[in-house]
Formats: structure tokens, sequence, C-alpha cells
């Protein structure tokens, strides 16, 4: 195998499918990018056997071949070669040479016929949308997956189209955020739960762009994502989805309306005088015209108050503190709406259209000792 391309194409396809190379492994031939040129395109794969991603780069076949290169020293390889042209040439013994200017590597590959290629799936069910909504929609949801492998469910979100409806859920048993999304089309009802691992991965390989689309294939076992030059594949996880609609009330004692910077920062401020690991609450207390959020600590303490608009009752919640500063920072309006039952009930953010909708569970505190 022969071939010649620009550092700039091949570092951008090794970056965007090493995010599909395994920490760690038993099988050393997954610890590798596959180059395969073979055909008439140069292709990049990389595949965990749950995650695999491939994408094809500009350059000039010379010989047509295939060879495995570890993924790690290649990579650093390529980062650190000069701006310029790249050769890579690899013979039978599978020895490999990489070349750009006086720079001159060898190292030696593994066999492409033991790669594990990504899985041939037929693409029949499709949804298209923008690479912006979709990378959006991931930014907006992720952060409420849970972090551990406890419960594989919560380590996924719910992905539910219903003809031009396209729903995104995450919760992690503290919290849930929804993202509700109209679609240009109208397609067949499908229910699938992704990875959040994959969701990640391809929002930081996503370019974003608004006019370019990202099309979606949803099977049985897997779901694809194809956008420019690049093919994602993430096995799903298997089960039920929670049935959150219950706990989706909208009956509420207190309404507010308030300026989400003054809100964020606030709650912000006060995470000031908290140490990691501890669990202390952000208290609000909420009249008729202004909020007050306190923070009490080992630390210090502070207090603040913020102009509000505010329908319904007095109330006197605490909060963790993360929680709600993870669900402000992805909102984009100006002010957000705040819907409360009671201290023990969750509070809602949402919109009016309930573009997005994100619960919070209340934290239990001592209101003599915390007000």
């Amino acid at each position: 195998m022969k071939l010649k391309c620009s550092k700039a194409n091949l570092l951008k396809g090794v970056n965007i499918v090493s995010k599909a190379v395994p920490v760690r492994t038993t099988m050393s031939i997954l610890e590798c990018i596959l180059i395969d040129a073979s055909m008439d395109e140069i292709k990049l794969t990389a595949n965990d056997m749950e995650l695999g991603i491939e994408t094809i780069i500009e350059g000039d076949i010379i010989e047509p071949g295939i060879i495995a290169l570890d993924a790690k020293v290649f990579s650093e390889i390529v980062r650190k070669l000069p701006d310029n042209e790249v050769t890579i040439e690899s013979d039978d013994s599978l020895k490999t040479s990489i070349t750009c200017e006086k720079a001159k590597f060898h190292i030696v590959g593994k066999s492409g016929e033991d790669f594990s290629y990504l899985p041939d799936i037929e693409k029949t069910d499709s949804v298209s949308m923008s690479q912006f909504t979709l990378k959006e929609i991931i930014r907006q949801t992720i952060f409420s997956i849970a972090d551990n492998d406890n419960n594989k469910i919560m380590a996924g979100e719910l992905f539910e189209i219903n003809e031009n409806q396209f729903k995104v859920v995450s919760l992690d048993g503290h919290r849930i955020s929804i993202r509700n999304v109209n679609l240009k089309e109208n397609y067949p009802y499908k229910k699938v739960i992704v990875p959040g691992k994959a969701l990640n991965e391809i929002s930081k390989i996503l370019p974003g762009s608004a006019e370019e689309k990202v099309t979606l294939f949803l099977s049985e076992n897997h779901i694809i994502f194809e956008f420019d030059q690049t093919t994602v594949v993430s096995r799903l996880i298997e089960g039920e989805y929670f049935r959150i609609e219950q706990m989706l009330s909208s009956d509420y004692e207190t309404k507010i309306k308030i300026n989400k910077k003054d809100l964020l920062d606030c709650i912000d401020r006060a995470t000031l005088l908290i140490k990691e690991g501890d669990k202390k609450p952000i208290i609000m207390n909420v009249t008729d015209a202004v909020i007050e959020l306190k923070m009490n600590s080992f630390i210090g303490s502070m207090n603040e108050e913020i102009d509000i608009e505010k329908e319904g009752k007095d109330i006197l919640i605490g909060f963790n503190p993360k929680f709600f500063i993870d669900a402000l920072r992805v909102i984009d309006d100006e002010e957000v709406t705040l819907y409360l039952v009671n201290p023990k009930a969750p509070c809602f953010i949402k919109d009016e259209e309930e573009n997005y909708i994100y619960l919070l569970l209340p934290v239990n505190f001592n209101a003599a000792s915390e007000v």
C-alpha cells in the first residue's frame, strides 16, 4: 500500500476515528486505526465493538492496500509531523513508513484482515436534521445522564420519533432533561435508547453546521449517524425506558419569572462556599417580588436577592446547586420560568411551548438552621 495526503486531512481523520479506540481492551487489534485504501478512497476506521467510526479523507492512492496501525503511536506521529504532504507506505511484512519532508518513521502494523469492521446494517428507517440541531440537543440533555454503570438505561438517552416530533430524554434519578424538536418531515414512530458515550463522542466530532444535514438510521440493535464523509455506528441499549409522563404534572402552586443570567450568576457565586464533596443546598425563599437565595456552609454564608415576577404562594425550597447550574447553562432564553408545588415536589424549568423541560428534585434541609 502507498498513499499520499496532506497532514491536515490525515490529522482531521485520525482525530475523528480516535474517539472509537478503546481505552482498555484484551484485543490488541482494536487498539488500531485501520487505513483502507483497497478501493478508490482512503478510509480510516476505529471500532471498540460498542461504538465504531469511519471517515473518508482526501488523498492519492498510488498502490492500493490495507493496514492497521497502533492508534496511539500513529496519532502522535501524525500530530507532530510538519504541515506538509504525508506519504504512508507498507509492504507485505506489514512494515510501514510514514514520511513528511525530512521526517521518516518506521512502525510495524497489523493485518487489516484481522480488524473488526463496522457491522453491516440495513439503512431503512432514516431521520434527517441539521447538524446544528443534533449538536444542540445533545448539549442540552447529556449532562443529566447517570455517570455510573449501576443502571444501563440511565447511561443512555431516549430518542423518540413520532411523525414530525423528535423527543430526547435523559435522567439520573435526581433530575430529568427533555428536548422537543419539530422536524421538517413526518417519520414512522420509533423509540430507542442511545448510549451517552456515543452521543458525547458524536457531539465532539459533529461540525454543527446549520446548513449541513446529519442522517440517523435506526435498526433494532444499532443507530447510525452519517454526516459529511463520516459514519458513526453505535449499539443501542436494550430495555424499556422509564415512564416519566406521570412525573410531568402541569400543576403548580408558585410560578416565577426570573432573569436567567442573574439566577445563574447568583447560584454560581454561592458555590464558592462549597468544598468538593459537600452536599450543601442552595435555599430559595420566594416571597412577593423577590427570591432570596441563601448558602450556609463550613466556609461561610451568603445571601442575595433577585427581583422576580411571581404568581401564587410563597415557598421555601432547597436544591443541589450544581443541578440548577447545569440546567440554566444550556438554556438560551434571557428569562426562565420556574414552576413549583411544595418543598418536597419537583421544580420545573420550561418554556411555554415546552421545547425544553428540566425537572429538578428538591433536597431536604433544616429550615430553622438554614434560614
